[in-house]
C-alpha cells in the first residue's frame, strides 16, 4: 500500500507539473505557436520541391525548437514576430526583382540586407556609447542603460532582418546561388554580433543588471568595426555562389551551433574582464593593472594587423579605430573605481561567466561532432587535422578543462576569470586567425 500511494503521489506530481507548465501559457504564447506552425506549413508548401529530405527534417524540427525558445523567454517570441514581419515586408517589396533595392524607399534605406546590416552596425556602436555613459553618469545612469538596452534589441532585430532578406536576395540572383547566409566571413560576423548580443540580453534580464553591457558591447562593436572594414576591402557584402563543399544541409546546423559557442565564449571573457576590473578597483600600482593593458592589446589588435590595407584611405580608418581603442582603455583605467561600483557582485559575475561557458561548450561540442560528420560526407574522413579542425579542438579542450576544474575542483575567482579571458585569445585565433595566417580545407573566408 505505501508503495502504491507513493507511485500514485509521484504520478500526481508529474501531472501537476505538466498541467502547470501549459497553464502558464498565455494567449500570446499560443498565438505565437500557431504563427510558427503556419509559417512552417507555408514554407513547406511553397518550397518543398527545392528541399531534400534532410532540409525538410530541419524545417519540421525548427518548429518545436522555436516555440520552446519563445515560451522559455517571451521577449524572443516578440523578436521572432517583429523580424518575421519586417522580413516579409522586405521580401514582398522586391516583387521578384533585385533591382528594386535601389528604387523602393523602404528597401534602399531600411530593409534590404545591406541597409539593415548597416543599421545594425550603427545601433551597436550607439548602444556601446550609451552603456558607457550609463556607467559614468550620475543620477541618470539607469535611464542611459535602458536606452542602450533598447538599442541592442533594435540592432539584433535589424541584424536578423538583414540576414533573412539576404537569404531571399541570394535566390533572386539564381536558384543555384541561393543559400542560407552563414557561408563566409562577412555573414558569420553578422551572426556573431547578433548572437552574442542576444545571449547578453538574456543574462541582462535574468540578473536584472545592465552594467555588463558596457563590457560585452565592446567585443560586439570590435566585431562590427572589422565587419565594416572587411566590407570595404573585400566588397564582402556581395552575395557569392557557394563552393561545392558548402552545398550541404550540414551547414545549416554546424555553423550556427559553432557561433553560439563563439558568441558565449566572447561574452564570458568580457564578464571575466569586468570581474578583474572590479577586483582591482582600488589598485594604485600601475603594473598590477594587467587586465587593462591586456584589453588595450586586444582592442588594438585589429588596427595593428590590418593597418596595411591595400584600399586607399583605410589606413586612416584604422588610425581612428586605434585612437578610439586607446581612449576606451584610458577611460577604464582612470574610471575603474566608478566602474567597479556599478558592476554587480562577484557572485553574479562568476555565475554569468560559468553559465555562458557551459552553454557555449555544449553547442561547440555539438558543432564539432556535426563538423566531423560533414567532413566525412564532403572529404571522405571525419578528421584530417586541418588547421581549423586543430584549433577547434584546442578551443574545445581549453573550455573542457575550465569546466572540469570548475565542477570537480571548485574553480572560482581570479584564476577562473583570467582563464576565461585568455580563452578569448584562443577562440579569436580559431575564429579569424586561422583564416588570416593559415590555409586549409576550411579557408572559405580568407583575408
Amino acid at each position: 500500500m505505501p508503495t502504491g500511494s507513493s507511485q500514485g503521489g509521484s504520478t500526481g506530481q508529474v501531472e501537476i507539473l505538466h498541467s502547470g507548465y501549459f497553464a502558464r501559457r498565455n494567449a500570446f504564447d499560443w498565438v505565437l505557436a500557431l504563427a510558427v506552425i503556419c509559417g512552417c506549413v507555408f514554407a513547406f508548401m511553397q518550397y518543398h520541391a527545392a528541399m531534400d529530405v534532410y532540409e525538410k527534417g530541419i524545417l519540421i524540427a525548427a518548429v518545436p525548437c522555436a516555440i520552446m525558445l519563445a515560451w522559455f523567454w517571451r521577449p524572443l517570441g516578440i523578436l521572432m514576430l517583429v523580424v518575421a514581419g519586417l522580413s516579409l515586408a522586405g521580401i514582398v517589396s522586391y516583387q521578384g526583382n533585385l533591382a528594386r533595392a535601389e528604387t523602393v524607399f523602404w528597401l534602399k534605406y531600411f530593409l534590404s540586407s545591406q541597409s539593415a546590416i548597416l543599421w545594425m552596425s550603427m545601433l551597436f556602436f550607439m548602444s556601446t556609447v550609451f552603456y558607457w555613459i550609463g556607467v559614468f553618469a550620475k543620477g541618470r545612469a539607469e535611464g542611459m542603460e535602458l536606452v542602450a538596452s533598447r538599442l541592442v534589441w533594435v540592432a539584433v532585430t535589424m541584424a536578423l532582418t538583414g540576414t533573412m532578406v539576404r537569404w531571399y536576395e541570394s535566390y533572386l540572383l539564381g536558384a543555384d546561388i541561393g543559400h542560407i547566409p552563414v557561408s563566409n566571413l562577412y555573414e558569420v560576423f553578422v551572426m556573431f554580433c547578433w548572437m552574442t548580443a542576444t545571449f547578453y540580453l538574456y543574462f541582462e534580464a535574468q540578473y536584472k543588471t545592465r552594467a555588463l553591457g558596457a563590457f560585452v558591447m565592446l567585443v560586439v562593436s570590435a566585431a562590427v568595426g572589422f565587419l565594416l572594414w572587411y566590407t570595404v576591402v573585400r566588397q564582402a557584402h556581395e552575395i557569392q555562389p557557394l563552393v561545392p563543399a558548402l552545398k550541404s544541409w550540414w551547414m545549416k546546423l554546424h555553423v550556427p551551433a559553432n557561433f553560439i559557442g563563439y558568441g558565449t565564449f566572447a561574452l564570458s571573457a568580457m564578464v571575466a574582464f569586468a570581474y578583474l576590473i572590479k577586483q582591482q578597483a582600488t589598485e594604485t600600482r600601475w603594473y598590477k593593472l594587467a587586465p587593462l593593458w591586456l584589453l588595450g592589446v586586444v582592442l588594438c589588435f585589429e588596427p595593428i594587423v590590418f593597418r596595411k590595407s591595400a584600399v586607399a584611405g583605410m589606413s586612416d580608418y584604422w588610425a581612428v579605430y586605434f585612437g578610439i581603442s586607446a581612449l576606451i582603455v584610458a577611460s577604464i583605467v582612470f574610471g575603474r573605481q566608478r566602474i567597479a561600483a556599478r558592476l554587480p557582485s562577484f557572485e553574479i559575475l562568476d555565475d554569468v561567466m560559468y553559465k555562458a561557458i557551459a552553454v557555449g561548450f555544449a553547442f561547440f561540442t555539438i558543432a564539432t561532432v556535426l563538423g566531423a560528420l560533414w567532413a566525412a560526407e564532403a572529404w571522405g574522413g571525419y578528421w584530417s587535422w586541418d588547421p581549423k579542425e586543430t584549433w577547434a579542438l584546442i578551443v574545445w579542450l581549453n573550455y573542457a578543462a575550465w569546466l572540469h576544474m570548475r565542477l570537480m575542483k571548485g574553480l572560482r575567482g581570479t584564476v577562473a576569470a583570467w582563464w576565461a579571458l585568455a580563452g578569448l585569445a584562443v577562440t579569436t585565433f580559431a575564429f579569424i586567425g586561422v583564416n588570416m595566417f593559415l590555409s586549409g580545407l576550411h579557408s572559405y573566408g580568407t583575408l
